[in-house]
C-alpha cells in the first residue's frame, strides 16, 4: 500500500508525474518487455512455432559456445581490446579537462573546446573511411609520406592483425576525448576560486593547484565513470570493429558482439538461439564486473553507484 506521505506528494504534484508517464512508457517497451525475448537463449528456436512453442533445451547453447574452438579466441580479443581502450583513453578525457580548466584565455579555451568537440559528431562509417584513406600504402597521406621518406612502401595496416588494436583504440580516444572531457569540466566549474587563491597566497605554483584542489574536486566524478565504464567492458563497439574488419585482421579483430551478428543475423545462419546464449553470456559478465567494481569502490573510497 501507498504511504499517505506518498499520496499526499503525488496530488500535490500530479502535473509532474504525467510528464514521466512518455519516459516511463519508453522505458518498458524498448527495456523491460525485450527480456522476455531472453528465453530464446534455453530453446532451440523455431521460427514456426515461435518463442514461446519451440523445445526447450536449457544449457545446451551456452556449453556449445563455451566448447567451441572460437570461444578462447573472441574472449580474449573482446577483453584485450576493451581493457586497452579503457587503460589508454580513460585517464585522456580527465587530463585534457584539467589542461583546459588551466588556460586563462577564456576565448581560446573556448575554441580549443570547440575544435575538440568537432570529431564526436562525425560518423562511424565516415571515421572508418577516413582511416582507410589515411593508412592506404598507395594514396593515403601517411602512405605517401612514408615512401617519400623511405623510399619503400608502407605496410598496409588495415592488412596486420597486431595493427588492428591500435588503429581502433587510438582513433577512438581523437574521436571522443573532447567530448569526454565534458563532464569533468563542468565538475571543474563548481571549484570554489577561493581555494585557488588561497593556494597562490601560499606561493602554490599552477601544477601544485591542480594537483590538490582541481583534482581531487574531480575524482568522484571520474570514480563514477571508471565504474560505468567497466561495467560496458565486454561491450565493443560493434560498428566499427566490424567496418575494419578483414580477412587479413580477423584474428584480432573477430570480438563477441561481430560473431553474435555473424551467426544470428546473416544469410545462411540465423542461429537465434545460440546468438541469444552468447548475448546473454556477454551481459553477465558486464553485470557481474559492475558489482564487483561497485563494491570495490565503495570499500575503498566511498563513492559508488548505489
Amino acid at each position: 500500500m501507498l504511504s499517505e506521505s506518498f499520496k499526499k506528494q503525488y496530488l500535490q504534484n500530479w502535473q509532474l508525474y504525467i510528464f514521466l508517464l512518455p519516459s516511463l512508457a519508453f522505458i518498458l517497451t524498448f527495456a523491460y518487455v525485450p527480456m522476455a525475448g531472453i528465453q530464446i537463449a534455453f530453446k532451440e528456436y523455431n521460427f514456426n512455432l515461435g518463442i514461446w512453442g519451440s523445445e526447450w533445451v536449457g544449457l545446451a547453447n551456452f556449453r556449445r559456445f563455451f566448447d567451441s574452438y572460437q570461444f578462447t579466441t573472441l574472449l580474449w580479443n573482446t577483453v584485450s581490446l576493451s581493457f586497452y581502450a579503457l587503460i589508454a583513453g580513460f585517464p585522456l578525457p580527465i587530463i585534457f579537462a584539467l589542461l583546459l580548466n588551466s588556460f586563462t584565455s577564456a576565448k581560446y579555451k573556448k575554441l580549443v573546446q570547440s575544435i575538440s568537440y568537432m570529431p564526436h559528431f562525425i560518423s562511424t562509417v565516415v571515421i572508418v573511411g577516413m582511416l582507410i584513406q589515411l593508412f592506404n600504402p598507395r594514396t593515403g597521406a601517411f602512405g605517401a609520406l612514408f615512401t617519400l621518406f623511405t623510399d619503400s612502401m608502407l605496410p598496409d595496416a588495415f592488412g596486420k592483425p597486431g595493427a588492428f588494436q591500435h588503429l581502433y583504440v587510438w582513433s577512438g580516444i581523437w574521436q571522443g576525448i573532447g567530448w569526454g572531457s565534458i563532464i569533468y569540466i563542468a565538475a571543474l566549474s563548481a571549484v570554489d576560486e577561493e581555494l585557488h587563491d588561497a593556494a597562490q597566497i601560499d606561493g602554490a605554483t599552477r601544477f601544485q593547484r591542480v594537483r590538490h584542489i582541481d583534482f581531487p574536486s574531480i575524482l568522484p566524478t571520474a570514480t563514477i565513470m571508471l565504474i560505468l565504464s567497466v561495467g560496458h567492458i565486454m561491450d565493443v563497439g560493434f560498428e566499427k570493429v566490424y567496418l575494419m574488419q578483414n580477412d587479413l585482421n580477423i584474428s584480432k579483430s573477430e570480438v563477441i558482439s561481430t560473431y553474435v551478428y555473424k551467426v544470428g543475423m546473416t544469410i545462411g545462419s540465423g542461429d537465434f538461439s545460440f546468438a541469444t546464449a552468447i548475448g546473454l553470456f556477454n551481459s553477465l559478465i558486464n553485470f557481474a564486473l559492475l558489482i564487483t567494481v561497485n563494491l570495490a569502490s565503495k570499500k575503498f573510497s566511498n563513492t559508488s553507484l548505489w
